[in-house]
């Protein structure tokens, strides 16, 4: 069955070419470029705003009330629109205050240095030994 199969023939670039040379020549015949914009005449056209320097423009009209009080909500966290962390993305550090107060160091209870006894002292000396003998080897 591999013997039945047809070779496929290269590509041959040159044709490819004049393919593509014939396609540029058709789209550029029916191409018509326009180069006079205008508005439509028809269609009446309003302006939103105006200049962004001009006195004038910007000192019209009074304040809104309801604007002010949506776009500082807006630029607020999450923290000063809601009351409770809406998302369980939210919920990890929304209670930044610490859960027991700072521990004065007099008190002995939940203060415990490093103690230096005989013990500690001879193991600190194998595993320094232990170091230098690791480094060296």
């Amino acid at each position: 069955m591999a013997t039945d199969q047809k070779k496929k023939e290269p590509t041959n670039i040159v044709h490819q070419n004049a393919i593509f040379v014939e396609l540029v020549k058709k789209e550029r015949k029916d191409q018509k470029v326009f180069k006079d914009y205008s508005t439509n005449p028809y269609k009446e056209a309003f302006s939103l705003c105006g200049k962004p320097n001009s006195k004038h423009d910007s000192a019209e009209g009074a304040e809104d009330a309801e604007f002010l009080k949506t776009y500082r909500r807006s630029i607020q966290g999450p923290r000063g629109k809601y009351d409770f962390p809406q998302t369980e993305a939210q919920e990890v550090g929304w209670d930044t205050k610490p859960l027991v107060d700072p521990v004065p160091v007099s008190d002995r209870r939940l203060q415990h240095a490093h103690q230096w006894t005989e013990v500690t002292q001879y193991m600190e000396a194998v595993w320094t030994a232990k170091r230098q003998q690791n480094e060296e080897g």
